[in-house]
């Protein structure tokens, strides 16, 4: 599961096992409670979801969902997604992956400069601001 923060880029990831939405409430709430602080999360319609409220009230955030097939509400996930996706593609087993080796990607993509932030990193332009977090 991926979090990306809208404004700085700056990504959160955490490897999970399941798609129910117990598990990946969990997740989330695990990572947003090591953020500063997060103000909106936009999801997709995705049933792993479904425990949304749960989330919300952990995280003190409001919570949105983009419409159906409607990707570029979200084109900053999608972006980030894409990025993910040239270090495993599609069709890869992220289930062969060791927490390690995603926290080092995630490290590289956070510390990678970006034209759209002006030469800067995500972390650098992240350290300095609140968050408004999309998945």
């Amino acid at each position: 599961m991926t979090l990306v923060d809208r404004t700085s880029r700056f990504t959160l990831a955490k490897r999970v096992f399941s798609k129910t939405k117990e598990e990946v409430g969990d997740a989330m709430i695990a990572l947003l409670k090591t953020v500063h602080t997060v103000k909106t999360v936009t999801l997709d319609n995705g049933g792993e979801f479904a425990g949304h409220v749960r989330v919300s009230k952990a995280i003190g955030a409001d919570i949105y969902f983009a419409k159906p097939y409607a990707s570029w509400q979200r084109g900053t996930n999608e972006n980030t997604n894409g990025r993910i996706r040239r270090f495993w593609p599609k069709k890869f087993d992220m289930g062969k992956l060791t927490d390690d080796e995603i926290e080092r990607r995630i490290l590289l993509l956070n510390f990678t400069p970006r034209k759209v932030l002006g030469g800067l990193t995500p972390f650098e332009v992240y350290m300095g601001q609140g968050v408004a977090l999309i998945t």
